[in-house]
């Protein structure tokens, strides 16, 4: 009986968990391999002879010095960094006032305006950007880090609203009212009780917010525009002109060629931030 239990927690628990690990960190694991292989390699087929795909016979640090060296890409990394920490810092404040208000405060209509702000972070990008670039226009914020700090929250504040009042509805009223029996003003009992409670959904909502500032391509690209020099990346199969000016980088491997077209970089993003999506730059 004991032997039979083994054998199926090992087919139906441990075997489907393996490859479901293997199939999740694969990715991971192929773009930190490619990232330490030499050109030679990196452009050899598989059916050559000696060929090695799923390792490096002759592992080299020449792309990654040549990243650091030949490009700004610490600049763009730290840039990364600054506008998706601010504009996830705007877009949590707001969010945690709003989520409470929505879920604690009754008044006429508060059901549709929680339904309507979930709508308004469905609206794609592509019809906001042009409205959203006047308005940048108008402020002179263009090419500037604060065009991507006030354009983000446009699309994060309704995520992490609709995310926050979801969990503070879980959160048991009786909290509340025994901090306002107690004396403290609804303000004080939000502040003292329920957010502090509430750590993991903000968490959570920070999590995401943080990714999806991260991962977005579309503002970064057109309010960055400058015509003053043009870099090209490669990204996969894929070729893209990104411009400079307050540049991005991408959450994935970044290949970095010159203008001849000569291998200049290859580095895994994705050593530097765990939460990663295809092709994103980065200011």
């Amino acid at each position: 009986m004991l032997i039979e239990r083994k054998w199926k927690k090992w087919v139906y628990f441990y075997l489907p968990m393996a490859v479901f690990i293997l199939f999740t960190l694969f990715p991971f694991y192929w773009m930190a391999i490619t990232a330490f292989r030499p050109d030679e390699e990196l452009y050899a087929t598989w059916r050559q002879p000696n060929a090695a795909p799923l390792w490096t016979l002759h592992p080299t640090f020449e792309h990654v010095i040549g990243l650091m060296k030949t490009t700004a890409f610490p600049t763009w990394l730290w840039n990364t960094m600054l506008i998706a920490i601010v504009s996830t810092l705007i877009s949590l404040v707001c969010g945690m006032f709003a989520g409470y208000a929505l879920a604690r405060l009754r008044f006429r209509g508060s059901e549709f305006l929680g339904t309507a702000i979930f709508i308004t972070y469905l609206v794609p990008q592509t019809l906001l950007f042009i409205p959203l670039a006047d308005i940048i226009r108008d402020l002179h914020l263009g090419n500037t880090p604060w065009a991507l700090m006030l354009t983000y929250p446009t699309f994060l504040i309704p995520f992490c609203t609709w995310l926050l009042m979801g969990y503070f509805k879980t959160i048991p009223k009786e909290l509340e009212e025994c901090a306002r029996i107690d004396g403290a003003t609804r303000f004080g009992a939000m502040v003292r009780i329920i957010f502090p409670v509430a750590i993991p959904g903000i968490l959570s909502a920070g999590i995401f917010a943080f990714t999806l500032s991260w991962n977005e391509f579309i503002y970064a690209l057109v309010f960055m525009a400058s015509a003053d020099q043009n870099h090209e990346l490669l990204v996969a199969d894929f070729e893209v002109d990104v411009l400079d000016g307050v540049k991005t980088i991408l959450v994935v491997l970044v290949q970095i060629a010159d203008r001849d077209g000569r291998h200049v970089g290859l580095l895994p993003v994705p050593s530097l931030y765990p939460f990663t999506d295809p092709v994103r730059p980065v200011t």
